[in-house]
């Protein structure tokens, strides 16, 4: 089970909570060999598998499919890969969008207050924009 989980990139604590249980107890039941099926069942279901897959799960058949997969010239498999986004990267790109904008903003603000300490500069007695020239 533990090593699904990490091929699954799931975080330990992650799954406790996703499960209703503390990590400590994930803990205990990734190192024993039996797991009552209710147990099973809700890992199973908080992982997205099938209990079949949970109990008769072998790292080294899944190691060798990867292999078989990605080692072959046919890069079909990768490419079927690359093009099934797993998340929604819209509101991402949008976030940024929004924070460029707030950037320019307070770069356009810092620059009109540059423009302010100048002019006020050189409304002094000592220093009139004709006189700086010179």
């Amino acid at each position: 089970m533990k090593r699904l989980r990490e091929i699954l990139g799931v975080k330990q604590d992650a799954l406790a909570e996703d499960i209703g249980l503390s990590q400590q107890t994930l803990s205990r039941y990734e190192s024993e060999k039996h797991l009552d099926e209710e147990t099973i069942e809700k890992i199973a279901t908080a992982l997205h598998v099938s209990k079949d897959t949970i109990k008769k799960f072998d790292e080294e058949a899944v190691i060798n499919i990867i292999n078989n997969s990605f080692s072959s010239n046919d890069y079909s498999t990768m490419n079927a890969i690359n093009h099934h986004c797993t998340f929604n990267s819209l509101p991402k790109v949008l976030q940024l969008y929004d924070d460029q904008i707030a950037l320019y903003e307070r770069l356009l603000k810092s620059e009109q207050q540059k423009i302010e300490i100048y002019e006020k500069l050189w409304s002094g007695d000592h220093l009139t924009p004709a006189n700086s020239i010179r």
